[in-house]
């Protein structure tokens, strides 16, 4: 034997220190992989939109309500098979209503724990004792363990079940094993949850789906744009946070700045009413206002949008003078501004602009911060850098999060992977030196992860630069389209300047060699492989369809954020891959907690079968299925070498 591969062993020995427990582990492996796979989950673009996603990741995309079904079939009504599903996913909420009408809570209580009780035995047979013993309370574990293990030595199962229940009730502790049982059958339900980018912005309630995310049992998150910037904004860098402000402020979330992460806004309050005091920036309203905004506070917030969106012009226009290779010298404008004719010149064309009241920009510099822009922006990122919660879900983001993931034969990755129109992955410059394809995608990832872990100065800041790059650049995976057009938007009549041509991958992508040649990219290949992601909405109301390539491509961006709503016509898709198979889920639109608890409505959802499988998908079939295996082999080598002498079992000299 090499001697490196019995070094391996012998560190191996230590957690299979004889042949009796290496054996154990072998027969242990087998029958796991010889279990159904979990469900995974995917959801994309949730873009801060709390409720809804809450909601989906409760009902698991119709997951929980399958196995109501499966569970009860005819046996329950439609409304009582309602009543528990609501039950599940609001289980202290919906009690409480309970409790107002119903005269015989006692037996309430039973008949509800023995169906929780049922389904619990379902969703958690595809799983070890362990696994389901992992996920419980500590307080908890034994007696639901009891409960939904089938127990053969037991000759009066029904005697043996009532007289646990009854006493659970007879001591009053119904509620608190109703509400551990629904959380279980909702963490067993989905396995796996796969975040596919763009958790932040638009809406207002997204540091409440990260810290959703940060007590998840098992979840990876692939970065979208939107994310990006804003873990640019927590690494301090200056055009990054000015960039994630003036999103928040132009779709009314500046809630979600100042309550959500304790952003202190008033010195760029303070900065806006005296540098724009006479200006009404009637250009700088607001995407979708916030309810219950007065005018004074519009005015207000307005002259804040016009400050934060010059300050983030400048900001960019000095990236892009640091860094040439970034290659978006074309969207170095406020130096082609002539004030005296009140035009802008974009690609050799002269237009008229709608407001050229800029008393900030110097006109021979115009890309200099004054002295007041200076201090606030200062202010401002020493704020992102020092806030905890913040760097709290940042971390998050580095920890479970990358630009693409590959899992159980699917390449996970929110926008694009850049292309040339003749179907050739477009060259990029990153820092001199040119990537493309998968190469892109981790040298991008390696830089992200520098401007938070690089000891190198020089290199941090190459990073958090980097970032900002990403967010914005033609051909960035993550944004993917030929410009960012938000001067346009601000100061332009013209409606085509406003467009914002997508990358040819958007086009190409629908061609079955151009998805195998991705997929080949990134280490895919056959007939049961997919590209799933998001970023571009479906457009449903025109006919456009989520699924491309005959079937190799998903795309599960069908408009969570309500600002899309009148676009796609309906409010967002998500995924489920079970150890059937493939369904793709679009649902309308959610309406609130209340409406969802009091009338038992869940979210109207159409379900579509992408993909069954022939057979169904054991544990063996998937990644660590394959680990599995590899593990397998490895102790059986172990055995041998205890078998042959050549590594001492412990327990025989220790």
């Amino acid at each position: 034997m090499e001697k490196e591969q019995l070094h391996y062993l012998e560190q191996l020995s230590e957690l299979y220190p004889t042949i009796s427990k290496a054996s154990a582990e072998i027969i242990n492996l087998q029958a796991i992989m010889s279990l159904p796979k979990g469900t995974e989950h995917f959801l994309s673009d949730i873009h801060g939109e709390y409720e809804a996603f809450s909601h989906v990741l409760r009902n698991g995309s119709g997951a929980v309500r399958k196995k109501i079904d499966d569970v009860f079939g005819h046996t329950l009504s439609s409304q009582d098979k309602a009543s528990l599903a609501t039950l599940i996913y609001y289980p202290k909420e919906k009690m409480e209503l309970v409790k107002r009408t119903e005269k015989d809570m006692e037996n309430w209580y039973k008949i509800t724990l023995y169906r929780l009780i049922e389904v619990c035995k379902t969703v958690s047979s595809k799983y070890t004792r362990s696994k389901v013993r992992k996920a419980l309370p500590e307080d908890y574990a034994y007696i639901i363990e009891e409960l939904v293990t089938e127990k053969p030595e037991v000759l009066n199962k029904e005697a043996y079940y009532e007289a646990i229940v009854n006493t659970i009730v007879e001591l009053g502790r119904s509620e608190e094993y109703i509400v551990v049982l629904s959380g279980l059958i909702q963490q067993l339900a989905v396995d796996h949850l796969h975040i596919l980018g763009d958790i932040y912005d638009r809406g207002a309630g997204s540091h409440l789906i990260m810290d959703r995310l940060c007590s998840y049992h098992s979840l990876d998150i692939q970065w979208g744009n939107h994310d990006i910037i804003w873990m640019g904004a927590a690494a301090g860098q200056m055009a990054c946070v000015a960039t994630v402000i003036r999103n928040s402020i132009r779709y009314g979330n500046l809630d979600l700045l100042e309550e959500g992460y304790g952003i202190n806004m008033v010195p760029l309050a303070t900065f806006a009413i005296s540098a724009y005091a006479d200006d009404p920036c009637e250009r700088f309203v607001f995407k979708s206002a916030p309810s219950g905004t007065n005018n004074m506070e519009n005015d207000m917030v307005k002259k804040m949008h016009k400050a934060i969106a010059i300050i983030r012009f400048k900001l960019e226009g000095q990236l892009i003078l640091k860094w040439p290779e970034y290659g978006l010298s074309n969207r170095l404008l406020l130096n082609n501004i002539d004030y005296e004719k009140g035009i802008v010149t974009i690609d050799g064309t002269e237009y008229k602009m709608m407001d050229t009241n800029l008393p900030t920009v110097d006109r021979e510099h115009p890309y200099e911060l004054t002295e007041e822009e200076q201090e606030v922006m200062i202010r401002l990122c020493s704020s992102f850098l020092h806030c905890e919660k913040l760097q709290r879900h940042v971390q998050l983001l580095l920890k479970k999060g990358s630009m693409y993931r590959v899992y159980n034969g699917n390449l996970l990755y929110h926008g694009c992977v850049p292309m040339n129109e003749d179907g050739s992955f477009a060259k990029v410059n990153i820092y001199g030196k040119e990537y493309s394809g998968k190469a892109l995608f981790d040298v991008l990832e390696s830089y992200v992860r520098k401007a938070f872990f690089a000891s190198d100065p020089k290199e941090k800041e190459k990073g958090a630069d980097l970032i900002w790059y990403i967010w914005t650049a033609p051909n960035s995976p993550l944004y993917g389209r030929a410009k960012m057009a938000t001067f346009e938007r601000y100061f332009l009549e013209e409606e085509e300047l406003k467009l914002e041509p997508k990358n040819a991958y958007y086009t190409l992508i629908d061609n079955p060699d151009v998805a195998d040649k991705i997929l080949a990219e990134f280490g895919l290949s056959g007939n049961r492989v997919h590209i799933i992601n998001g970023h571009v909405p479906v457009h449903r109301m025109r006919g456009e369809s989520p699924v491309k390539a005959n079937g190799k491509v998903i795309i599960i961006d069908g408009g969570f954020s309500k600002t899309y709503r009148n676009r796609t016509g309906i409010a967002g898709y998500t995924l489920v891959f079970n150890s059937y198979g493939l369904t793709l889920t679009a649902h309308e639109p959610f309406e609130s907690f209340e409406t969802a608890i009091r009338e038992e409505v869940d979210i109207v959802s159409k379900r579509e079968a992408v993909e069954y499988m022939d057979k169904r998908i054991l544990v063996g079939d998937t990644d660590s299925g394959k680990k599995m295996r590899a593990r397998i082999e490895d102790i059986k080598l172990l055995i041998q070498a205890y078998q042959s002498g050549e590594i001492a079992e412990y327990e025989k000299w220790r």
